[in-house]
């Protein structure tokens, strides 16, 4: 069971216009959005609340070059410095931001384990080839890493190997019918404590090895990059 963009279940509110796919194996049954959250649903989040992010009030997030450097103007609406597209994941978002949008948007961050789950073990009962129900993946593309938005290894076309992020949902969906779980941005999780808090699934700014589930990286929950964004999680409809 899938939901559309913009649907919600009986019962339930879908204000953030999530994407929705159930997975009923493990660690116990739970919904997890097919994509990142995009710039149009944070958009959403931020009108209704009237928040202002760590990232738009220190003036800019931050990029590695040689060391963390500052990004005038670099934030959710301008992760570039310029306007971003409504299909763009949002990044430049803390920790407690990402916490914050899903609970408003009826979930929660995923934990480890979830998203774990959900990126490498197949858990649909009919999925496409070549996807096979049960099956653990290296990668959450399968087998192999290619389709990814990765750095060098991936091979997702000239105009974002190692460049920028592309927009949530461009790429084939891998294990599960999920969008970008490897490559393409960061996520937080919901694991360890504010000063170390769990990001998983790499980014485009790094190759596959850290795609895979082996791959343990975090940063303090204030941080506020280009690299990081999020999706959510929800517990099944009752």
């Amino acid at each position: 069971m899938a939901m559309t963009v913009g649907v919600a279940a009986a019962g339930t509110d879908n204000r953030a216009g999530m994407d929705w796919q159930r997975l009923p194996a493990t660690p116990s049954a739970f919904q997890i959005a097919r994509t990142e959250t995009t710039v149009a649903q944070f958009r959403r989040y931020i009108e209704a609340t009237g928040r202002t992010t760590e990232a738009e009030r220190r003036g800019g997030g931050q990029e590695y070059e040689a060391g963390w450097q500052q990004r005038p103007g670099w934030t959710w609406r301008s992760p570039f410095g310029t306007a971003a597209h409504d299909d763009e994941p949002a990044v430049h978002v803390t920790w407690h931001e990402a916490r914050d949008f899903c609970r408003w948007a009826g979930g929660r961050l995923p934990s480890d384990a979830e998203w774990v789950a959900a990126a490498y073990t197949e858990q649909r009962a009919a999925p496409p080839a070549p996807f096979e129900r049960g099956q653990t993946y290296t990668y959450p593309t399968g087998p192999q890493p290619t389709g990814a938005n990765c750095r060098g290894d991936c091979n997702p076309g000239a105009a974002f190997d190692g460049r920028r992020h592309r927009p949530a949902g461009q790429g084939a969906p891998g294990v599960n019918g999920l969008h970008d779980m490897g490559g393409n941005a960061w996520e937080w999780v919901d694991q360890g404590s504010d000063a170390n808090r769990r990001t998983r699934g790499g980014s485009w700014w790094y190759g596959a090895r850290q795609m895979r589930a082996d791959h343990l990286q975090g940063k303090p929950a204030d941080t506020a990059v280009v690299y990081i964004g999020f999706r959510c999680a929800r517990d099944m409809d009752p």
